[in-house]
């Protein structure tokens, strides 16, 4: 069972569910500290108490340094060189936290898809912290202000966003995609047969970019969704739709997908001699 989701709470909502996350009696704390103070307890528990239930033979402490790197990794690409040096561990033993923390759902690993092109492409996963309220923990982010003035803020609101996206559209299949020249896609779906993109904003007003240019044509997408903070739907290209990231509290996949194109009627051809 997850925690609630944006449909379930409703648009005016978005700020609070994206800054205490969707654990119950996180998003219900009366105040902030009160929060903060539930989340504090519960990456206690789940550390000291949960993990040992389960067979997992790690130090508390251990663990809880290699969550705290996730964090600062958010919504970048997993290398394991770093975290085990760091921790003075083998990669492959890093390897194996990583993939625990992503069995227990607090982790998720967004899978890098691979297409036949001639050029160079990322091929190992994209990290996220589940729970954007954990996150905010895990990096001592404590009020509003705080979050919208760190340097994960970007980040933050790119995993939220992605974890909606996925809650609502319900696909088949997700990932990622990037080359190493640059060009690159939040989330690709695969969604009835069809070729969904996601690129997720923190923008006033999104613009179409050459990345997204490289991704319709390199993916052949049927529709690619920029989702952002603001109010409006507008459209950039008849396959590139800017919509608001609020919008998914309708729960709702529709803003996501291709839009019906109406065949036009040809007018009936007038017989000879009329």
């Amino acid at each position: 069972m997850t925690g609630f989701g944006l449909p379930e709470l409703g648009a005016e909502a978005l700020a609070r569910h994206w800054r205490r996350g969707g654990f119950p009696l996180s998003y219900l704390a009366r105040s902030e500290s009160d929060s903060i103070r539930w989340r504090n307890q519960f990456t206690q528990t789940f550390l000291e108490r949960d993990l040992p239930q389960l067979g997992v033979q790690v130090p508390a402490t251990t663990m809880l340094r290699f969550w705290t790197m996730l964090a600062h990794y958010h919504g970048g690409i997993w290398n394991a060189a770093e975290p085990a040096r760091s921790l003075g561990l083998s990669q492959p033993t890093v390897r194996r936290y990583l993939d625990l923390l992503s069995d227990l759902f607090v982790v998720r690993q967004l899978p890098p898809w691979h297409e036949n092109l001639k050029k160079r492409q990322v091929k190992s996963p994209k990290v996220y912290i589940r729970d954007s309220g954990l996150l905010h923990q895990l990096l001592g982010i404590a009020t509003e202000k705080d979050l919208l003035s760190h340097p994960k803020s970007g980040s933050s609101w790119e995993g939220y966003a992605i974890e909606e996206v996925l809650r609502v559209a319900r696909p088949s299949q997700a990932y990622f995609w990037a080359t190493h020249t640059g060009a690159e896609l939040d989330l690709l779906l695969m969604r009835q047969g069809r070729r969904i993109g996601v690129e997720v904003k923190r923008q006033d007003a999104p613009r179409l970019t050459p990345s997204m240019r490289i991704a319709l044509d390199d993916l052949a997408l049927d529709q690619l969704t920029v989702l952002y903070p603001g109010s409006t739907v507008y459209d950039l290209t008849d396959r590139v739709r800017v919509a608001p990231l609020a919008a998914l509290a309708e729960d709702n996949p529709a803003i996501l997908l291709p839009r019906r194109r109406r065949r036009s009627r040809r007018a009936p051809r007038a017989e000879n001699g009329s």
